[in-house]
């Protein structure tokens, strides 16, 4: 084997170690800001929990934010990627029912990563010069909302849900409601919880049966 391609090698392994250990970083991060918190949360906490020195996360991220800013766009990346072909489907009303299956999929599929977005208090970041920053959950939402508009302009809705901001409130009330609460109380003696993707259909039929402005129509072609 060639000097160059030994170099090539070493460095090739150097990148997925630092990958690797940025992972196991961001994981333990992730979990410490579910279990106690944000602000609880320290730099020095996060190294403790993987056995490492505050030194050497700080060598990987420059500060918390850092390593929020990046869990987030991790995570909402992941969510993204599920809702994105969603997007395609013409019929506005189909469209919103299959993005309340696929977030209650991610929910049950991604369970800390879904602690972490959407039932964690996240701070409102900042970029390199110190501009705030849309909080990365709001790019999700307006694509929420964004579908509803379409099928309040298309009349599809009842004539008294003209807000779409409203609208997609609920509609993420009700999936988000379906999947916090499996993931706080799916070991509940007391109460036999069924599995959200069981629930999920029906829900959203009753949900949607009450906004449509007809529930008998035909979705357009």
């Amino acid at each position: 084997m060639s000097t160059e391609a030994i170099r090539s090698n070493s460095l090739a392994r150097r990148e997925r170690q630092k990958a690797e250990t940025r992972q196991i970083i961001l994981d333990a991060a992730r979990a410490l800001f579910v279990e106690a918190g944000i602000g609880a949360t320290t730099m020095r906490a996060i190294a403790l929990r993987i056995g490492y020195t505050p030194t050497a996360i700080y060598h990987h991220f420059r500060d918390k934010e850092a390593l929020i800013a990046e869990l987030c766009l991790a995570d909402f990346g992941t969510l993204g990627r599920a809702l994105h072909a969603i997007g395609t489907i013409p019929d506005p009303l189909e469209r919103l029912r299959q993005m309340g299956k696929a977030y209650v999929g991610f929910a049950v599929e991604n369970p800390q990563q879904y602690r972490f977005m959407f039932m964690t208090e996240l701070p409102l970041l900042q970029d390199a010069a110190g501009v705030k920053q849309r909080r990365p959950e709001e790019d999700a939402f307006d694509f929420l909302r964004q579908s509803v508009a379409e099928a309040i302009a298309q009349a599809r809705l009842r004539p008294e849900h003209t807000d779409p901001n409203a609208v997609a409130q609920l509609l993420w009330s009700g999936v988000h409601g379906l999947a916090a609460l499996w993931l706080t109380h799916e070991c509940d003696t007391v109460v036999a919880l069924q599995h959200p993707l069981r629930l999920v259909d029906t829900m959203l039929t009753a949900m949607m049966q009450g906004l449509e402005a007809d529930p008998g129509r035909r979705s357009p072609t």
